[in-house]
């Protein structure tokens, strides 16, 4: 059982995770920002690590792995900056990233030293689920991380079930098929989407993510999953002088 299991075992409602782009917008504080999210009671991180070619992410997400890049972050490097991560850091931690940058520094390797540094999951977005089981799930279970994978509104019930068979800690809900950094849908296509989901009574936990943005759109994802995922609000605010000193009311205004 890795942190993320144990989290959910515990815990089974109104999670809260923060996504941020690792080298944004200082290439030195990937561990300060971490630390500061989890003094404001974050439960869980998602940590991106930056590509040049983002096509899920709106242009908040796509500018701050812009300007990670121009910081000069690489997995190399930001593997470097977790080597203290567990000195710091308690709560559940994942990398969120593309296939591509992960194929390149070599899925074993990267699983590996995921694994070393005290990674507890992984979401790959553009990772094919074929792909996943037929060649590289055996890294990820070797190293007890979980690989979280997405559903959409058009995802259907079958392949549904086997991402529900395939999975052993969540599910990421996608709020819309489009890019990350809009608003949370609660048409009635999307409710009864999500409500199609509650009523499959997966064996994980669902958490909604893209459109949460506020303490309103928290608590609307909340009546259908596990909790949700704040993402391109708290990159903005990243994106503003004195970012670290304003993580503690940024979570406060969520949540509580």
């Amino acid at each position: 059982m890795n942190r993320l299991n144990a989290l959910f075992n515990k815990k089974k409602d109104n999670l809260l995770s923060i996504y941020y782009t690792a080298g944004y917008p200082e290439v030195n504080t990937t561990l300060d920002i971490a630390e500061a999210l989890e003094r404001a009671g974050v439960d869980f991180l998602e940590i991106g690590f930056p590509y040049s070619d983002p096509v899920a992410d709106g242009p908040t997400i796509q500018h701050s792995s812009e300007k990670a890049l121009e910081n000069g972050m690489t997995l190399t490097l930001l593997f470097e900056q977790l080597k203290d991560l567990r000195k710091r850091i308690t709560i559940p931690i994942l990398l969120m990233g593309y296939v591509n940058p992960i194929v390149q520094y070599g899925i074993e390797r990267f699983c590996k030293q995921a694994a070393e540094v005290g990674v507890d999951g992984i979401i790959v977005p553009d990772l094919p689920m074929y792909e996943y089981e037929a060649m590289y799930s055996r890294y990820f279970i070797d190293n007890n991380l979980s690989n979280i994978f997405l559903v959409t509104p058009q995802t259907s019930e079958e392949r549904i079930r086997k991402i529900d068979e395939l999975s052993n800690s969540f599910i990421y809900l996608l709020s819309s098929s489009s890019i990350t950094g809009g608003q949370l849908q609660v048409s009635v296509n999307i409710e009864d989407y999500y409500k199609r989901i509650k009523a499959m009574q997966l064996k994980n936990p669902a958490i909604i993510g893209f459109g949460i943005s506020d303490d309103k759109s928290f608590k609307k994802a909340c009546e259908y999953a596990a909790g949700a995922i704040v993402g391109s609000a708290f990159v903005k605010l990243l994106g503003t002088e004195g970012y670290l000193e304003k993580i503690q009311g940024f979570v406060k205004s969520i949540r509580f």
